[in-house]
């Protein structure tokens, strides 16, 4: 019965506590879940009231705090749930304010910080997992964390702006640093890079940079397949590209296949002959099917698949028709049996060794508009000639003036020949025989005859031009006609025969000099015989029958025109004696022809 009242008065006095609650109309819980019958404080330690009930649940540190510490007011209603409501914003609002979003309701510490930056769009991994936050996140207080950006550029500007190999900035690259750079790295190194200007596909898929970028920089590093592959071009063999004259872009032939294969002579139809279209397109299957000299793909083959007797059987009739490469590619420069070229209906006949040419040697720039002009492909060997020297003489550079197309320019003409040396009687008949006067040396010829004709002239005997000292000026004597006759002064030098009493008497130097070996010798009585000669000079002082007498009596080979001893400087005053008679020629009547200076 007491302990039924002692509920009765609590009932009672609780009535009208319901309707005065201070903490809120809101707030509709039985005080003694919280209170004691004693007073309103101190509250109980067993309270029955569970904060869980609530939108705030008390964990951690939060359930060992004093109610007041966060409900300032007794409307319990009126205390916020954020925890900006409570806590100093010691971040300065860079954080945001839901201290939930970092922190655990035991301690402020921060375990998961990598998890915080992954749900903020920035995960942290590769070198980014190791900073302080403070390496980015730089403040005077340490904890104000504003928002840097999730781009690279925000916190490596320096970075991107110092970088010399290569040089960011000056090679504009993007200021993306993901886009090279791996972020999972801890490191700058990278094999990611943005090579689209030069793809690296293929065999240029290498992860070795240095490769390529072999002096440490990335600055300037050429683009053209030489700079990288000049080793490759000069050790190349099959074909040798460089006997060859290939083009050193390798990938005017190449792909970026490894091993170079397969390889295409991408201009191999238009510049020398169709093999990837026409007649011969699939009929092939390597180079050195027609290429059969590896060292020298210049050289071709025509004859390993076109072979007799078929080909020549095909030929019957054809005017000009060889059985050789090179007229095959002449007529045939497409491949094709029914388009024939025929060369001689152009402008340009083809003749001797215009015939074995390859037609891309004077075809260079194509096959329209080339010139007919023999310097347009002979400057060369018109520069080049040293025997003789074409420039130096002047020479004119229309090489057909002088030279057929007949092989290695001989044999030539010289039709100018007048202007340097002219060529007139029997020299005219050997205008053809440069070999006779310049035997293959043009450069020192001489121009006199002695230097032509010594032979000929040592080997004289009717008369023996050396042992009577003739001149070596073959044309003081002989015309350039023959050298027969021959017009030697005999009647200056010697005894008048072309002239005076003897003048058509004599047929050959024979009738007087009968001894050919020694033209000092001569007669006179084979033709003043006796006993007339006797009688003609009877009475006569000193007369003898001899032909040194003959002569010093008659010098001028006149009977009337006698030579008088009284009218020299030694007059006799008697008559001669028969034994001094003049059998000696006086000196001054045996004058011999001297050597006179060679005409130049």
């Amino acid at each position: 019965m007491y302990r039924l009242s002692q509920i009765g008065l609590l009932l009672v006095l609780a009535l009208p506590l319901f309707g005065q609650s201070p903490h809120g109309e809101q707030f509709a819980i039985n005080c003694a879940d919280c209170h004691t019958a004693t007073g309103w404080t101190p509250l109980r330690e067993d309270m029955a009231f569970s904060h869980e009930t609530t939108r705030f649940d008390l964990q951690g540190q939060h359930a060992l705090v004093d109610c007041r510490s966060c409900h300032s007011s007794m409307i319990f209603s009126e205390a916020s749930s954020e925890c900006i409501s409570c806590h100093d914003d010691i971040h300065q609002q860079t954080v945001g304010q839901d201290c939930a979003r970092c922190h655990t309701a035991n301690n402020w510490l921060v375990d998961n910080i990598s998890e915080i930056h992954f749900d903020n769009g920035f995960p942290l991994v590769g070198a980014h997992a190791a900073v302080s936050c403070s390496d980015c996140h730089n403040s005077e207080t340490g904890l104000r964390f504003d928002r840097l950006g999730n781009d690279c550029i925000n916190c490596h500007l320096q970075d991107f702006q110092s970088t010399s190999s290569p040089d960011h900035v000056k090679n504009n690259f993007s200021t993306n640093c993901a886009e090279c750079h791996d972020v999972n790295q801890i490191d700058w190194n990278t094999d990611k890079v943005d090579h689209s200007f030069f793809p690296l596909t293929l065999g240029h898929a290498i992860t070795d940079c240095a490769q390529c970028h072999t002096n440490g920089t990335y600055q300037n590093t050429p683009t053209d397949c030489v700079a990288c592959h000049n080793s490759d071009f000069q050790a190349a063999l099959d074909p040798n590209h460089i006997q060859s004259g290939f083009s050193t872009n390798c990938a005017s032939c190449h792909t970026t296949d490894p091993g170079w294969m397969p390889a295409a002579y991408l201009d191999h139809d238009a510049a020398y002959f169709p093999i990837y279209s026409g007649k011969h397109h699939g009929e092939w299957t390597s180079c050195a099917e027609c290429h059969t000299n590896p060292a020298n793909y210049a050289e071709f083959t025509c004859t390993t698949c076109h072979m007799n007797p078929e080909t020549d059987d095909a030929h019957n009739g054809v005017t000009g028709y060889t059985y050789s490469s090179t007229a095959c590619l002449a007529c045939h420069p497409t491949g094709d049996a029914e388009d024939v070229f025929d060369h001689s209906l152009t402008a340009f006949p083809l003749t001797g060794s215009h015939l074995t040419v390859d037609c891309a040697s004077c075809h260079t720039a194509g096959y329209a508009g080339t010139p007919t002009e023999c310097s347009a492909c002979h400057t060369q060997d018109f520069n080049q000639t040293s025997n003789p020297n074409h420039n130096d003489l002047g020479f004119s550079m229309d090489c057909a003036a002088c030279h057929t197309t007949d092989p290695d320019w001989n044999p030539a003409l010289f039709p100018n020949h007048n202007d340097f040396y002219p060529l007139n009687g029997a020299h005219a008949l050997i205008a053809n025989d440069c070999v006779a006067c310049h035997n293959g040396d043009y450069l020192n010829t001489p121009s006199t005859c002695a230097e032509c004709h010594q032979t000929d002239y040592d080997q004289t005997t009717d008369p023996d031009h050396g042992a009577l000292m003739f001149s070596q000026d073959c044309a003081s004597c002989h015309s350039e006609a023959s050298w027969i006759p021959s017009s030697f002064d005999h009647d200056v030098q010697e005894f008048p025969i072309f002239s005076g009493k003897h003048d058509g008497e004599w047929s050959a130097c024979i009738d007087c000099h009968t001894n050919p070996a020694n033209y000092m010798e001569f007669t006179c009585i084979t033709c003043h015989m006796n006993p007339e000669t006797d009688n003609d000079h009877n009475g006569i002082p000193g007369y003898t029958y001899n032909s040194t007498s003959c002569l010093a009596c008659h010098p001028n080979g006149s009977a009337d025109d006698v030579f008088d001893h009284s009218m020299t400087a030694f007059p006799s005053p008697e008559p001669m004696p028969a034994r001094i008679a003049c059998n000696v020629m006086p000196v001054d009547m045996r004058v011999r022809p001297q050597n006179v200076p060679l005409v130049t």
